[in-house]
Formats: C-alpha cells, sequence, structure tokens
C-alpha cells in the first residue's frame, strides 16, 4: 500500500491514509472475480454468474473509480483514454460523484453510454438504412431488459461490487465527504 494525503486531491483534511496502489486494485480484481461470478451463479444461473463475472472484471479493470486521475485503469483505455478528460476534470478525486457507492458508477456508464449514443447516432445517419438508429433500436433494447432482468441484475451487480472492493481496499467504503460529515456528526 502507498500513502497517500487526500489534500492532494481536494480534500481539506492532511490527515495521510493507506490507500491501495493500482496493482493493489487490480491483484484484488483478478482474485474476486470469480467467487463474486460462483457467488452470483447460485442465485442468478451460471450464465449469469458468469456475465457478473465479466462485469466485474471490466469494473474493476476498465471502469474504475480513479479514471478521476491518472491511473493503471485509465492508461487501459490506451487513445481511448481521452474520452475520460471531461471527467477527470470535473470531478474531485474520491468524491462522492467519483467513488460514491451507486452514484460513481451510475455516473461512468451515464458517460459512457452518452458517448456510445453519440457514436452511434452518427454512424446510423451516415449508413442509414443498414444500421438502425437509437430510436429504432429502443423498443428492442426495452423488450431484452424486461425478457432477461437476470442478466441485467447480475450485470449491475458485477460492476456495483467491483466499486466496493475498491472502496474497501481504500481503507474506507465512503467518499471522502461522506467519510468527513459522518466523522464530524460521531464527534457531537
Amino acid at each position: 500500500m502507498s500513502r497517500f494525503c487526500l489534500i492532494e486531491a481536494g480534500w481539506n483534511s492532511s490527515t495521510p491514509i493507506d490507500v491501495a496502489s493500482g496493482r493493489d486494485h487490480d491483484r484484488a480484481t483478478l482474485a474476486w472475480f470469480l467467487p463474486i461470478g460462483l457467488l452470483t451463479s447460485w442465485w442468478l444461473g451460471w450464465i449469469n454468474g458468469a456475465l457478473t463475472a465479466l462485469a466485474f472484471l471490466v469494473g474493476g479493470l476498465w471502469l474504475s473509480p480513479d479514471l478521476d486521475v491518472r491511473s493503471t485503469a485509465l492508461r487501459r483505455w490506451g487513445v481511448l483514454s481521452a474520452i475520460w478528460w471531461p471527467y477527470r476534470r470535473l470531478l474531485p478525486h474520491r468524491s462522492l460523484l467519483s467513488h460514491g457507492p451507486l452514484i460513481g458508477m451510475t455516473l461512468r456508464l451515464a458517460w459512457l453510454s452518452a458517448l456510445i449514443l453519440l457514436i452511434w447516432t452518427a454512424t446510423a445517419s451516415l449508413l442509414s438504412p443498414a444500421i438502425p438508429t437509437p430510436s429504432q433500436a429502443w423498443p428492442d433494447l426495452l423488450s431484452a431488459l424486461r425478457e432477461h432482468p437476470r442478466t441485467w441484475i447480475g450485470v449491475l451487480m458485477g460492476l456495483e461490487s467491483s466499486v466496493w472492493l475498491h472502496l474497501i481496499l481504500d481503507g474506507d467504503p465512503l467518499p471522502a465527504e461522506w467519510s468527513k460529515s459522518w466523522r464530524r456528526h460521531r464527534r457531537r
């Protein structure tokens, strides 16, 4: 574990804490993806368990909360890492919006979905009618969501559980803002 001071990331306390390095996060993700997949396969079935494990890997290795800083996860995107530039500029490291349970992954997925939708719309308009537009494909997507809810639940569980593993490895499963508020409230 490396020493890291949150004040460098915009936090108002100079109390240093131990956080896991990128290598530690990667090792833990690789160690836990199979148990997570096996556990969810017991509940959701083998195929959905495998998809949960895959989503856990993707969440831990490519959609990490650390996409808001120069990190191993960001470098994995290669030339596509530029798509995360606005995300990195708008969100302070370990903030509620980047590291918050549920909200952090939701924002990363929303950003990625918006980019995919933009590219899809542009491509569909250029290659029409060979590629359906997003509005033409929307009913099929809704149908897939309705027909396979367990698959979507498993994928979302895999993505979100990778975030929780990341936060626990950083030594504090709550973003800096929550932790500070909680500690202040607890002292009263």
